[in-house]
């Protein structure tokens, strides 16, 4: 009977020097680097983030629950939820709430609709399209405060020039500035043509990354331009049109400049006379920097932020439900 011959353990490692201390700590590094390099690649944004937006997100809360006086910012006052319950019975709040909705629907509304018009043009081979796309920029380009200032004159009531061609066709002046809806309208103006051509490159981009072969199977099939427009374009651009509406809501919220400047004076800041176009961005610097109030001022800011979250997570619900039609009509 044969004998059976283990070999022992030792024989069966490799042969030849193992790894080094030095071997192993750069293996060692090499991991840590791999591992940890994104990291330290964006904690320089995180850092900004906490230091410029965190923070002053929830100093901005910490400051609601005080009554703080703009003077004596050391000294505060405990008020805890005082402050949003008299801001909810706050008539001058839920007035500027209202300016700031129906501004942001007129100045919203027509803005994407003339900018999708706009971007379909440009999306065909034009001549001096390269000309037209920077003009349709050139708006946003401008600074608030000039563009604001010009249609402030072009809107003035005795000199300006939108009433004198109301005048050549017969229609009597229009008091721009003193009653509500013409202000409102005048201040939309602003805000559309500001960002109408800003939101037009914007859904050019989209359109452009749309493949050639849709519109073409679509051609195939029959459909016209307009029928491309609303199965292939649209469609194929759904993403960019919800990016914007969520970007012009959030700008909406925050008007500020042009109703200020539109004021010319005094009556900038309480948006008129009779508040006819405060919206809550001059509600806040009326609170802050005019009445002194900080703690009232930080409560409209936390008040904004949260109708903010609001309107997003009704975005984000109303995206789903529209996602699931789709798939129930399939089945």
């Amino acid at each position: 009977m044969a004998a059976s011959t283990s070999t022992p353990a030792a024989d069966l490692r490799p042969s030849g020097p193992g790894p080094t201390s030095g071997q192993r700590r750069r293996t060692l590094l090499h991991r840590f680097d791999i591992r940890a390099a994104p990291y330290g690649f964006i904690a320089p944004f995180f850092v900004v983030f906490a230091a410029f937006s965190f923070y002053p997100l929830l100093y901005t809360f910490w400051v609601s629950l005080h009554q703080v006086e703009l003077s004596t910012l050391d000294v505060m006052s405990w008020k805890g939820l005082g402050n949003y319950t008299d801001l909810w019975q706050d008539d001058r709040f839920w007035n500027a709430l209202r300016n700031t909705f129906t501004i942001g629907v007129i100045s919203t509304v027509p803005q994407l609709l003339m900018a999708l018009g706009l971007a379909h043009l440009l999306n065909y081979h034009l001549r001096g399209s390269l000309f037209f796309r920077v003009a349709a920029l050139a708006p946003y380009a401008t600074s608030v405060g000039a563009a604001a200032l010009v249609f402030s004159m072009l809107f003035e009531r005795d000199f300006g020039m939108i009433n004198w061609g109301l005048n050549l066709v017969g229609f009597g002046d229009v008091d721009w500035e003193n009653e509500k809806w013409p202000a409102q309208f005048a201040i939309s103006t602003i805000v559309i043509w500001r960002w109408t051509g800003y939101n037009a490159l914007l859904y050019l981009a989209a359109m452009q990354a749309i493949p050639r072969d849709r519109y073409e199977a679509a051609a195939i099939d029959g459909a016209s331009r307009w029928q491309q427009f609303r199965t292939v374009t649209i469609p194929g651009i759904r993403a960019t049109i919800v990016f914007t509406i969520v970007l012009s809501t959030i700008g909406a919220t925050q008007l500020f400049g042009e109703p200020l400047i539109f004021g010319q004076g005094p009556n900038g800041v309480t948006g008129g006379a009779d508040n006819q176009y405060q919206t809550l961005g001059l509600l806040l610097y009326e609170e802050g920097w005019r009445n002194y109030q900080m703690g009232r001022a930080a409560t409209i800011a936390w008040a904004m932020f949260l109708l903010l979250v609001l309107v997003f997570v009704l975005q984000r619900v109303i995206s789903r439900l529209a996602s699931r039609r789709p798939a129930r009509r399939k089945r």
